[in-house]
């Protein structure tokens, strides 16, 4: 009965993880794009071949390797004292007055402005063979200033065809404002050079609305930012619209459903208060 109770199925190993350790090191010095580029990184550094589909299934069940797209990170959010200076912000005056929301002692928007061109945005669509999208001359744009209210996602909006500037800012601080929000309001916004208007400055103090401004090149820090590339994606990406009224159109009606709950299941989870910093992350070596 021992005997019957032992199992002793044959598990064949690769004759890859005698070298595991050679083979990590030359992934992690420089990542392979391609399995081809995999195969070759894995035979420099063992001598032996194998096929594309055997350093696949090495790679990824004995290493645990998967295939991630690279993001991109601003050159100077890579400067260690930008991110000791993000990891402050957010500390200290960021998520204080987050908390002071959560309480229902504040409310705090996001603030941010996306310039929509009439152009093609090339998405992923699944099909038998490759799809195209009948691009305009990309002369056009349509600007959207918009506030996110971190608590409600109810979003105030101001557009225009041509530029944004203080006079735009000032106009969303009054429809902020109209509201009427009985505990302070923050505003929380980037360095553009309009932003920082006397005029805004003063309007602001006035209606009793608090800017607070991020550090430089801290777009991880603003919510808003999300919603810009859910709203690409959800209105824009792999579609055509063959004049500009009705391109303004499609973004106007989607960005109405922001906060009304249609869109509620999608931006529950986008739109959380976790804020990601850079001073963890891994970069591209080479």
């Amino acid at each position: 009965m021992d005997r019957l109770r032992k199992l002793n199925f044959h598990k064949p190993e690769s004759v890859l993880a005698l070298h595991r350790d050679k083979i990590e090191e030359a992934i992690a010095e420089k990542p392979p794009a391609t399995m081809s580029e995999a195969r070759h990184r894995v035979e420099e550094a063992t001598g032996i071949k194998r096929s594309n589909a055997a350093v696949y299934r090495f790679l990824k069940k004995n290493i645990g390797l998967n295939r991630y797209k690279t993001g991109s990170i601003p050159v100077q959010q890579t400067d260690p004292e930008r991110q000791k200076e993000q990891e402050i912000f957010k500390e200290q005056k960021l998520e204080p007055r987050l908390e002071e929301m959560r309480a229902g002692r504040r409310e705090v928007f996001f603030v941010d402005a996306a310039h929509f061109v009439w152009a093609a945005f090339l998405g992923y669509l699944w099909f038998w063979n490759r799809l195209f999208v009948s691009a305009p001359a990309g002369r056009k744009r349509f600007n959207v200033l918009g506030a996110i209210n971190a608590r409600t996602h109810q979003l105030v909006t101001v557009t225009n065809n041509t530029y944004i500037n203080a006079e735009s800012v000032c106009e969303l601080l009054r429809a902020i404002a109209e509201i009427g929000f009985q505990v302070p309001v923050t505003l929380v916004l980037d360095n553009a050079r309009y932003q920082h208007a006397k005029v805004v400055k003063a309007l602001a103090d006035s209606l009793g609305i608090e800017l607070l401004f991020l550090p430089a090149y801290s777009p991880n820090l603003n919510l808003i930012e999300r919603l810009w590339k859910f709203v690409k994606k959800e209105c824009l990406y792999s579609k055509y619209y063959e004049n500009f009224s009705f391109f303004t159109e499609a973004i106007q009606d989607c960005l109405s459903k922001v906060g009304t709950g249609e869109y509620e299941p999608k931006l529950k989870t986008l739109l959380n208060l976790k804020f990601q910093t850079f001073n963890k992350v891994q970069f591209v070596k080479h």
